[in-house]
């Protein structure tokens, strides 16, 4: 799990993780920066919304994983915004979680094949908010495809967010009841840049990627990972509360 949620573990353990997955963070937001590949507002800080995030989705939608797909679950970051766009403009069905997993019910699902605006403009955050319909975890169909914001990844697939932990926890609830499982694909849509050539941190929350998807190539990474569930130990008081699907969950 990234930072902000996990306790589990010995203080000097969750302190290295955590400042060694700070680290990969900084150096990548600063070279993505520095190369001048990211839109406003930047990459610091948050999923990198990158140059030619188009054309990885477009590489993606081009993948067997992709057209076998009919329930894609999509981070709400921007850019994975043109990755929604495809899902909707192909009559598929798209879930989104809801903004920090807040809500009480903590998805919206929205079914491309009935929507009537624009997929790129139905897309948008906001939008998949206000069309999609709310559903708790009992009430989402199983998910095929997973695609997760990403701000650095390498080949082996290990993954590195922008720290928040909620990739892990949306995961983890799905995990839970098996909507998602072995058959389901994890995708990442990223600029080269963020694919590094070195081992990165994870812990036992962390699920690997099986595609590692860049405008310019496709990596299939050679071993999956999957989170267990959610792994309630390593989970703070205030996160389980401040997630209404986590406290009715809670054993």
């Amino acid at each position: 799990m990234d930072d902000e949620h996990r306790r589990g573990g010995p203080a000097g353990d969750r302190a290295g993780v955590g400042a060694a997955k700070h680290g990969v963070r900084r150096r990548v937001w600063e070279r993505l920066d520095e190369l001048r590949v990211t839109r406003f507002p930047g990459a610091y800080g948050r999923i990198p919304n990158f140059v030619d995030a188009e054309r990885a989705a477009a590489a993606l939608a081009q993948v067997p994983e992709w057209a076998a797909a009919r329930v894609v679950k999509v981070n709400p970051d921007a850019p994975q915004l043109p990755v929604r766009s495809r899902v909707l403009a192909q009559g598929r069905v798209l879930v989104m979680p809801a903004p920090r997993l807040a809500a009480e019910e903590p998805f919206v699902v929205l079914d491309g094949a009935s929507l009537e605006e624009a997929p790129r403009r139905a897309a948008a955050k906001e939008r998949v908010l206000e069309l999609g319909t709310p559903a708790g975890v009992a009430e989402l169909p199983h998910v095929d495809l997973v695609v997760c914001g990403t701000v650095a990844v390498n080949r082996a697939g290990v993954r590195v967010g922008k720290g928040g932990g909620f990739s892990d926890i949306e995961y983890g609830l799905l995990a839970d009841v098996g909507l998602v499982d072995e058959r389901t694909v994890v995708a990442t849509t990223v600029h080269g840049a963020q694919v590094l050539d070195e081992e990165l941190p994870e812990t036992a929350h962390d699920f690997r990627v099986d595609l590692v998807v860049t405008p310019d190539e496709v990596i299939r990474t050679p071993e999956r990972r999957r989170s267990p569930g959610i792994l309630w130990q390593d989970l703070t008081e205030d996160t389980i509360a401040s997630i209404p699907a986590l406290a009715r969950r809670r054993p």
